[in-house]
């Protein structure tokens, strides 16, 4: 097979992380707590781990999180997700790159399942987190000369792909603002391609995404 097959509209529980309902929920005042201790977390003290076995994400605090971030912690069941973003903007994915990968909307992102040991891919649309299925030789073909592919690191990070006027941003970034886009775009879309309110909050995310990307970037170089 040389190019990957898409199911469409179809939800990402098995093979995927299951999408936040927090993440998809209108702003406001909340009152969460760490799912690992049961400390009421804030906005300043939000962070979020992966378990590996229900293949979904969980609330933490910071001390719960960091605790993840040892090598074999809880047997690798937890992973902290991290916080850092990157972005390549020295790539060569052009238009023809972006049709190999068969994805019907304007973004995607990437991660390793690495109980499966193979690359997942998903897209935002109304219905939530939709999968598309990729060949070995299509990843390598269009992502894997990506320096950022390099440095992913597996469950916990994605690359996020947007096209746009005829070029495709990418950026390495954490795994749980990629579920925090797809809940964004599930309640602002409206109509066949998403609507004018969809759009703004994409660009607002992606302004974000840009931003802490340079931040990192800076920070590195110190």
């Amino acid at each position: 097979m040389s190019a990957p097959t898409t199911r469409a509209r179809r939800p990402d529980p098995a093979s995927g992380l299951q999408t936040l309902r927090r993440l998809a929920a209108p702003s406001g005042p909340r009152q969460e707590q760490c799912e690992l201790c049961g400390v009421r977390v804030t906005e300043g003290n939000h962070r979020h781990v992966v378990d590996t076995e229900q293949r979904s994400l969980a609330c933490a605090c910071t001390p719960c999180a960091l605790l993840f971030e040892r090598p074999g912690a809880a047997q690798g069941r937890f992973l902290s997700v991290p916080d850092r973003y990157l972005a390549d903007h020295d790539h060569r994915f052009d238009d023809n790159a972006w049709e190999l990968l068969q994805i019907p909307v304007g973004v995607a992102f990437f991660f390793r399942n690495a109980a499966l040991d193979r690359l997942v891919a998903l897209y935002p649309s109304p219905a939530g987190a939709t999968e598309s299925e990729l060949d070995p030789s299509v990843w390598q073909a269009v992502l894997g000369g990506s320096r950022l592919a390099e440095l992913l690191e597996p469950d916990v990070e994605a690359l996020l792909l947007r096209r746009s006027e005829g070029r495709v941003e990418c950026y390495l970034v954490p795994i749980d603002i990629c579920y925090e886009l797809v809940g964004r775009m599930r309640l602002s879309w409206q109509g066949f391609d998403g609507g004018a309110e969809a759009r703004a909050e994409l660009r607002a995310f992606f302004a974000h995404v840009e931003h802490r990307s340079g931040a990192t970037a800076g920070e590195q170089r110190r």
